[in-house]
């Protein structure tokens, strides 16, 4: 595996094939899958993060291949990721992910269903007015850390409620190219520590991330021992 910084460079609006890029994309995503080939049929073999710095769209790539910079517009570091955990160790963590969860309708069809707005709803359908109900950060807070911690074992890792922040909450809503239809989803943004329950299981959840909508830039989780300034390895 392979993590990489990505960043526009300064001069790319420059160049050509920078506008070729932005009018055949649509988001960040498109940017991201771009650095991994040409193919449609390509299966996703990497996360990502997107962020920006100075003003200019910046990536972070945990992959299976290392991204190739075929438009000469990006800067692109890239060193192997080889995390090495212990049970017991303690990480800090940041993760931006779609929180959801899965009920089915009358019909017995499975739909996903954004936390936040689950817990909204029921409170709405409990009757409890307005100027009653929780203010939203409180109710991000609560749905995104219990959505966190029911996932956790799983992932290899515990959480305790007063050493995560769950914040950021945004919704997403674009247009695709093709077929003219919506795509929406939520996210919020999860910060604090974590203990390693199972090293395994964790380092899987490195390369696999969390919940759904990864094709967005949602799920990756990065770590890094607590009083370190670099990612596990």
């Amino acid at each position: 595996m392979f993590i990489s910084q990505v960043k526009l460079r300064h001069d790319a609006r420059d160049k050509r094939q920078y506008w070729r890029l932005i009018q055949e994309s649509y988001r960040f995503h498109a940017l991201v899958w771009d650095l991994f080939g040409e193919d449609p049929d390509q299966e996703r073999d990497f996360l990502y993060r997107a962020d920006a710095s100075q003003n200019l769209p910046t990536f972070l790539v945990v992959s299976e291949r290392e991204p190739v910079n075929r438009f000469d517009v990006w800067d692109i570091v890239t060193k192997p990721y080889d995390p090495h955990l212990y049970t017991g160790q303690r990480l800090s963590f940041v993760l931006r992910a779609n929180p959801v969860i899965k009920k089915r309708d009358e019909q017995k069809k499975q739909h996903r269903h954004d936390v936040v707005m689950e817990v909204k709803s029921q409170l709405e359908k409990e009757g409890i007015a307005p100027l009653h109900r929780p203010p939203e950060p409180e109710i991000v807070q609560e749905a995104g850390y219990v959505w966190l911690s029911s996932r956790a074992d799983l992932c290899g890792f515990q959480v305790t409620r007063h050493e995560v922040i769950c914040d950021g909450y945004m919704q997403n809503r674009f247009k695709k190219p093709k077929g003219n239809h919506d795509v929406r989803f939520s996210t919020i943004e999860f910060t604090g520590l974590l203990t390693v329950t199972n090293p395994d299981a964790l380092i899987s959840t490195l390369f696999s991330g969390i919940g759904p909508e990864k094709g967005f830039g949602c799920g990756l989780l990065l770590v890094k021992p607590v009083g370190d300034g670099q990612d596990a390895s």
